[in-house]
């Protein structure tokens, strides 16, 4: 299923190619660095306990509201306008950091509607194009049901990854991409912070698969023993209206082989097959 939302660095166009990369088995999945939650919308929901993390409190709060009651939400949504003076004015409020203040339905609906109505979810610049909010609805809806056994955190990857690590623990990470990081509103992470994920997951007992875009700097923060670093590519999105079929250099890095499973499912294939001249009957 899609996602009930867009969000800066969202993995729409990556997600199958993760999703096939993922460990043949875990127990736990834990999704860091949440956003839209792309990979967790198309994830197939098993018997695996799920956690969703985003160290954005908005973000926390927004899918809190939707799992726990949509109706509110979207009653509060019923009746928002697609204006720029309304727009300017709740990201002021949002530059002010009055969200904290505000009772939590009130926060997620003026929230969701700067996500719907600003440039490439954006938060600050208004995307002055037609969209009914009435249309997400269906969405929420649907993210509601998807939500219900998933627990919800809003926690400093560090603390995150210490509680919830387990040898049968599987954490996926999309992390502010290196040099984009002040394209992530609310939240700060430098060199720093891309150095102490390393550290962090290089340590755990469990599993792990980070995406990255493709640079020398993260190459270099990523170059340990036992690490694998895949390079992968997708479509552009921001650059599709002047540059059509222009591709982003990505990298996939893990702690294990991500053709693990991918093996496993050619090997069941091949077995399952129903040979009339061969072995196999």
């Amino acid at each position: 299923m899609n996602s009930f939302m867009s969000w800066v660095g969202g993995k729409k166009a990556l997600r199958d190619a993760v999703l096939a990369r993922f460990p043949p088995y875990y127990e736990r999945y834990i999704e860091v660095f949440g956003g839209a939650g792309w990979v967790l919308f198309h994830k197939p929901p098993g018997l695996d306990f799920e956690v969703y993390n985003d160290f954005n409190s908005n973000l926390a709060n927004l899918y809190r509201c939707v799992r726990q009651n949509p109706n509110k939400l979207k009653y509060k949504l019923r009746y928002v306008l697609n204006s720029r003076e309304d727009f300017d004015y709740i990201a002021l409020l949002h530059k002010k950091q009055i969200f904290p203040r505000l009772r939590d339905y009130d926060r997620a609906s003026k929230f969701y509607q700067l996500i719907r109505y600003s440039y490439a979810s954006s938060l600050d610049s208004f995307a002055s194009q037609p969209h009914s909010i009435w249309s997400d609805f269906p969405l929420i809806d649907l993210a509601a049901c998807r939500l219900q056994k998933v627990i919800v955190e809003n926690k400093d990857f560090e603390k995150l990854i210490r509680q919830y690590d387990r040898p049968v623990s599987f954490f996926y990470c999309d992390p502010p991409y290196f040099a984009t990081e002040s394209y992530y509103k609310d939240v700060g992470f430098g060199r720093a912070d891309h150095i102490r994920l390393m550290e962090t997951l290089t340590r755990i007992k469990g599993k792990f698969l980070v995406s990255y875009n493709d640079c020398p700097e993260i190459r270099e923060i990523w170059d340990k023993p036992g690490i694998q670093i895949e390079s992968i590519e997708r479509l552009n999105n921001l650059a599709q209206r002047y540059d059509n079929g222009c591709m982003y250099a990505e990298v996939l890095i893990s702690n294990y082989d991500t053709a693990e499973k991918r093996n496993l499912c050619r090997q069941m294939s091949l077995f399952d097959e129903d040979y009339t001249g061969g072995i196999l009957l």
